[in-house]
């Protein structure tokens, strides 16, 4: 979903917050606070406590919303048997009925009733690697790099308008966000800097450093997989100038040419269960506890990448995807990561640029926000004055490496390597048009696409599938996302009729419309909370807690079907021309994400290798083809009264 930026003045959040300090909501404390930036203390948290709490939808609701969502998906007769449990799920006394009871209490007493088990169960529980499986990837425009301080000098400036960015959290003068009038959650902004996973044997956690009582001051950057703490502040609190940065960073590549070490980083992308064995190994050691503490601690981390073998201009976007999501493997980029880290920039000798981030603390607007904000910076000229301070050597981190620890990275290493054979990408730039055609027919852009992808679907395999596409839930405190169900009854319609031809034209406009305007109010009832795929997790998770045994709806088939995306796919639109990629969710499914421009439309499709029905250029061609199709059968076909 687009989010549109507004920006609230300071003055309206003082007047607001010395109202409640009058009405007693909140104690009175100093507005200033003695930093190197004013920082408007409480105005973030007036914001928050300004928004409402994600609600619980109503059981029949979602019960009956469940029921059309499986229709397209499910066959009649397990369609009837799913029918007939949820018939026994919802009546009066019935578990159901508990198990709602049970969410609606958890709502009064949480901030979020969803927002911890989201964390916990989408994220820190799942034990297959975050590369490919759950870090997304974003490419930006290829940059021209006439020689090493080209991308030494780009590298300055982009870390220059990280930090830039970082002080408009720091000071909550973040502009808040706002969808459909309604102000968003902006929590997530205050998740992505200064944070990291940290690998468990069982599950995972998400450390937070920005909220120690002595804030992180520095970056790492990684060069020929050797680690460098950077301090970007000086002693006063002021950022260092790009030019500072600059010359730091060309003392780090200096001191870090040799390219025959251990690739200590390559085991952040390991299985796991298998890292966090690795984990506790590593950090037996002191030298190597603090130095991945140092990492772990970083406001964030940048990569200065290797140069990849040269490819046509035509693949390059595919390459650059596949550079952002795992690094090439262990012979090129992959160990010069650390995977749990919430942000990486990653920037090429080649020109190939972009970020990967560990998903747990956000999605991806606030992260695409930040590189909107971040590109801008990168293209204005520097106005400020270096100071001639001598600046401290930047600190190498150091890792006493084991023989345990070279198997562990050995293991990754190999792990790694299947990973980046398994994984299909394709990565076009659509040029036939833009969000401008749907718009000038009255259609959401994001559902024209979503309709060309179930036609594209539909026909490479004569079905239609389980469809994810991201819904945001940031109109509600502490909110993550929910599940727009592409897949409709509306849809399954339009696309078997689109190449019937026993059908006309002006049938096919209608039911595409149809379609279209379905997976519009579906889109606005999950951002509202009413959609359904939360719901029921939820209500699975409350049994979890509350009975000794789980209720059929979920065991039934058809909950596993539901669950079982073949297509997983986002929308993430931004100013600059990028795209976001990510890996598919299940074995035999694609991960589609797409940024629609006002011209043309820069998509990613993922897929495996190792599935021999999927093919990523296949179904990114069969999308083109769909799209046009589209457009002209829209064109074609006289407007007549939908």
């Amino acid at each position: 979903m687009a989010v549109i930026r507004k920006q609230c003045s300071l003055t309206d959040s003082l007047i607001l917050r010395l109202m409640q300090v009058k009405a007693g909501m909140v104690k009175p404390c100093g507005l200033v606070k003695p930093v190197s930036v004013t920082r408007i203390t409480g105005r973030y948290l007036a914001h928050q406590e300004g928004l409402p709490k994600l609600p619980v939808p109503p059981l029949k609701q979602t019960c009956d919303r469940y029921l059309a969502a499986l229709d397209p998906i499910v066959d009649p007769e397990e369609l009837n048997h799913t029918r007939q449990l949820l018939e026994e799920f919802q009546k009066p006394g019935s578990v159901g009925e508990r198990l709602q009871k049970g969410l609606e209490q958890r709502a009064k007493k949480m901030d979020n009733w969803l927002s911890d088990w989201w964390l916990q169960t989408a994220y820190l529980d799942y034990r297959m690697p975050v590369v490919v499986h759950s870090s997304p990837g974003v490419v930006l425009p290829r940059m021209v790099f006439s020689d090493r301080q080209g991308q030494m000098r780009y590298a300055a400036k982009l870390i220059a308008g990280v930090l830039d960015f970082k002080s408009m959290i720091d000071n909550e003068t973040l502009p808040v966000e706002y969808l459909g009038g309604k102000p968003l959650c902006m929590n997530q902004y205050y998740q992505v800097l200064s944070s990291c996973r940290i690998p468990g044997t069982k599950r995972d956690n998400v450390v937070n450093y920005a909220l120690d009582k002595r804030p992180p001051t520095h970056i790492t950057v990684v060069h020929n997989f050797q680690f460098f703490v950077l301090d970007v502040y000086n002693s006063d609190g002021t950022p260092l100038t790009v030019d500072q940065i600059y010359i730091q960073l060309e003392k780090i590549w200096n001191s870090s040419l040799q390219s025959n070490k251990e690739p200590i980083g390559i085991l952040t992308s390991n299985h796991r269960n298998s890292w966090g064995k690795a984990y506790n190994n590593l950090i037996k050691d002191k030298t190597n506890k603090e130095s991945v503490r140092a990492i772990q601690k970083s406001i964030f981390t940048v990569c200065l990448d290797a140069a990849l073998p040269r490819a046509s201009d035509d693949m390059y976007r595919t390459r650059a995807g596949v550079q952002m999501l795992h690094g090439g493997g262990s012979r090129w980029n992959s160990g010069n990561r650390w995977f749990d880290k919430t942000l990486q920039f990653i920037i090429g000798e080649d020109g190939t640029c972009g970020l990967i981030y560990e998903h747990a603390p956000a999605e991806g607007p606030p992260i695409v926000s930040l590189i909107d904000h971040v590109v801008e910076y990168t293209k204005k000229s520097e106005m400020v004055r270096t100071p001639m301070v001598p600046l401290r050597m930047p600190q190498k981190l150091r890792f006493n490496i084991t023989t345990e620890i070279k198997k562990d990275i050995e293991e990754a290493k190999q792990n790694m390597n299947i990973m980046v054979h398994d994984l299909d990408m394709k990565i076009n730039v659509f040029s036939h048009f833009g969000k401008d055609f749907p718009k000038s027919q009255k259609m959401s852009p994001d559902a024209f696409i979503q309709m060309a992808l179930q036609l594209a679907y539909y026909r490479i395999y004569k079905r239609c599938c389980p469809t994810y596409e991201s819904a945001s839930l940031r109109m509600f405190r502490l909110g993550r996302t929910d599940t727009i169900r592409s897949a409709s009854v509306d849809s399954a319609r339009f696309v078997k009729a689109m190449d019937d031809p026993a059908k006309n034209n002006t049938e096919k406009v209608a039911l595409l419309d149809k379609a279209i305007k379905a997976h519009r109010a579906y889109t606005d009832m999950a951002i509202r909370g009413e959609a359904i795929d939360r719901h029921l997790l939820g209500l699975k998770l409350q049994a979890i807690e509350d009975l000794a045994a789980l209720p059929e709806i979920f065991m039934d088939t058809s909950y596993a079907v539901a669950l079982h995306f073949n297509l997983s796919t986002s929308q993430v639109p931004a100013k600059t021309n990028c795209v976001m990629c990510f890996g598919p969710v299940v074995p035999d499914g694609y991960g589609v994400c797409y940024n629609p421009m006002d011209t043309h439309i820069n998509f990613s499709v993922s897929a495996f290798n190792s599935c021999q029905d999927t093919n990523a250029a296949r179904l990114a061609q069969g999308l083109e083809d769909a799209l046009v199709d589209m457009k002209a059968l829209l064109e074609q076909t006289p407007k007549a009264k939908l």
